[in-house]
């Protein structure tokens, strides 16, 4: 099969056909994680989430994380 003639749809549905008879579905599942490449950028948004914490912040967190236990 020439992929030059293929539709972009087409070259997915054999490319995951292809995926799912030489690695088995939970192969394909896996490469197909690995291979994602996501959307945004990490690096960038962790500092949303975490902010720019000190030290002793740090230490009280993790105080208060213990004591629940």
């Amino acid at each position: 099969m020439k992929s030059n003639n293929l539709t972009l749809k087409e070259i997915r549905i054999t490319g995951m056909e292809a995926l799912k008879e030489h690695l088995g579905i939970v192969g394909m599942i896996r490469f197909l994680q690995y291979a994602d490449k996501g959307q945004g950028n990490y690096s960038d948004e962790r500092h949303l989430w975490l902010g720019n914490p000190d030290l002793k912040t740090i230490e009280d967190e993790i105080k208060q994380i213990k004591s629940k236990k």
